[in-house]
């Protein structure tokens, strides 16, 4: 089974045909569901996200190229996973096409699955670990992210990441239905016009 054949397994979903590019030297696969989203619009916001980590944390984007093998750019139930048997970055289709919010949640939401799979590179078992930890470890560095943007920049990064630190251990990693959030996600798709 192919690396896009795993990954759709993962999603449970056929999907269309895999777009391949490279977005400042990592593989992306796209695989883009929806007529209404152009697939520059997300390869420009996902190269705008990485630019940020590039710029005001370099040894982050050093790490992200260590750690991940490609970026996914797919329609998912969340904004972001990180799929460590194919060491795959996911960065949810839609989430990369808004156009309200700046590249800045967007990189953040990466750097988060980058510490997923910083914390994989450094060999923790899957099963051993402690995910309410690691969530916490993934939102320490967004907020160190917001802080080291412009103040209007990083300000949504760092409310977001401080109320998110403040959850307990139930809420910052929670149990997720996968199937009742496909399903809304589907629906969602439906009113937009998308397969």
């Amino acid at each position: 089974m192919g690396l896009i054949d795993r990954l759709r397994a993962l999603l449970g979903t056929d999907g269309p045909p895999a777009e391949h590019y490279v977005v400042r030297r990592f593989p992306v696969v796209v695989e883009n569901t929806r007529p209404d989203i152009e697939t520059a619009v997300v390869l420009r916001r996902l190269d705008e996200a990485l630019g940020l980590i590039e710029r005001y944390q370099p040894w982050r984007f050093a790490h992200l190229l260590r750690d991940l093998e490609r970026f996914w750019i797919v329609r998912y139930p969340c904004r972001g996973a990180f799929f460590s048997d194919t060491r795959t970055c996911m960065t949810e289709l839609t989430f990369l096409a808004r156009t309200d919010i700046t590249a800045a949640p967007v990189a953040s939401s990466i750097l988060h699955e980058g510490m997923h799979a910083r914390v994989n590179a450094m060999g923790v078992s899957p099963v051993d670990r402690d995910m309410a930890h690691e969530e916490r470890i993934c939102r320490r560095a967004e907020l160190a992210f917001g802080h080291a943007l412009p103040p209007e920049l990083g300000r949504p990064v760092i409310e977001r990441a401080e109320a998110s630190l403040l959850l307990d251990d139930t809420d910052v990693a929670p149990a997720i239905d996968w199937a009742e959030a496909q399903r809304r996600q589907d629906e969602v798709d439906r009113r937009a016009g998308g397969r």
